[in-house]
């Protein structure tokens, strides 16, 4: 008979190990809905997209009768508080999920001298996996939406294997946040609109997945980021011993260095990430905003051949990147650009960024409305691979 004992035996001693039952998560199923009757999830999919499956394990895995579930710290040096907001979510930047496979590998390895059946799951659509580490007792709910751990806070990944076996569950864990709201207004969005509430449409690292324009009510709040958000996770007190015990110094490519790219290349650096339809091009587009929001003149010929580029995307978010440098050459390639231009959107773009050096705040037709990309853009319907787990 195996037990949760026999499992933490053959992980890392930094790894919470819990059990909880296949049990549906009635009272998440709830907040799914309304969340998504309030327009809270932003239009994504993932556990959004059939709550009765992502909170009821019984539908996925009828044969199951627990789920195994850990908590495993990823922070490595260069993870450490850096003065400047990070290019790419510490979760994001390298294959993360390698610890988690290798630490599901070892406990399935117990089930299969057993002889049980066993699924491992993570970052799947069918598991709403921060309810299964709450209700296991390996982590409670932050205000902020994510789950935290004693003695690592936000800063972990999780992973599940659903078995036949049956084993003990473990009790919820007593712990909570108290009085602590550091998260709220660390948001650079307020996507934190009360306490455990997210409006995904506002969260930037839901934001940078998504299909489509970005909002121009957002770019600016972007920044420099690519891929990924870690504002509300880095002003965690949970979490500063586990950010304080890794050194410092971000090594992923900036914005230019990825707008020089070829698509193979990004795909090769991309590769764990949530990218919609696995198409480069949101990528590019999110690298063009924070170009933008660098505010280099010495940018403008880089952002001058996206502005004539074929995909109507890119040329959009290039012309609203020039506008933001507000040089007097800038603007003359975007006055060159105007008279060419055939797409409604990127016109309408570009002759906002000629009357002001930001536009933020301005209603253009990609923010009004059904957007002509809507069609084309919808949030791809297909598995997502590692890398949503943050939002």
């Amino acid at each position: 008979m195996v037990t949760v004992d026999m499992l933490r035996d053959v992980v890392d001693p930094d790894i919470r190990v819990g059990v909880t039952t296949t049990d549906p998560f009635a009272e998440v199923a709830s907040d799914i809905r309304k969340r998504v009757a309030d327009g809270h999830h932003g239009g994504l999919g993932f556990t959004y997209r059939d709550p009765d499956t992502s909170t009821d394990p019984r539908i996925s895995f009828p044969w199951a009768q627990s789920i195994v579930v850990v908590a495993v710290p990823y922070l490595i040096d260069g993870d450490g508080v850096d003065s400047e907001v990070r290019r790419v979510a510490r979760f994001a930047s390298g294959d993360r999920y390698e610890r988690v496979r290798e630490t599901l590998d070892s406990m399935a390895a117990v089930f299969e001298h057993a002889g049980d059946r066993w699924e491992a799951v993570f970052d799947d659509d069918r598991l709403v996996d921060r309810a299964v580490a709450v209700r296991a007792g390996i982590a409670w709910s932050g205000k902020s939406t994510m789950a935290l751990t004693p003695g690592h806070g936000p800063w972990f990944l999780i992973g599940s294997i659903v078995t036949e076996t049956p084993i003990d569950p473990t009790p919820p864990m007593v712990r909570g946040c108290g009085t602590c709201t550091a998260c709220i207004p660390a948001c650079p969005t307020g996507a934190i609109i009360a306490p455990g509430v997210l409006d995904a449409s506002r969260c930037l690292a839901a934001v940078l997945q998504r299909p489509g324009p970005i909002p121009v009510d957002l770019r600016e709040a972007v920044g420099v980021r690519i891929y990924g958000c870690d504002e509300c996770l880095v002003a965690c007190p949970p979490g500063d011993r586990a950010l304080e015990s890794v050194s410092s110094g971000e090594t992923s490519p900036d914005a230019a260095e990825i707008l020089a790219m070829s698509d193979e290349e990004i795909d090769r650096m991309a590769g764990h990430w949530y990218v919609p339809k696995r198409s480069m091009r949101f990528i590019r587009r999110n690298a063009l905003v924070a170009l933008g929001n660098i505010s280099d003149a010495a940018a403008a010929p880089l952002l001058a051949g996206y502005l004539g580029h074929p995909d109507s995307l890119l040329r959009l978010h290039a012309a609203w990147a020039l506008g933001m440098l507000g040089t007097s050459d800038a603007r003359a390639t975007l006055a060159v650009a105007a008279a060419g231009e055939t797409d409604a959107e990127v016109l309408a773009t570009i002759t906002s960024a000629l009357t002001a050096r930001s536009m933020s705040g301005l209603k253009t037709p990609e923010n009004d409305g059904v957007s002509v990309y809507a069609e084309a853009e919808r949030d791809d319907p297909g598995e997502h691979p590692e890398g949503s787990q943050h939002v």
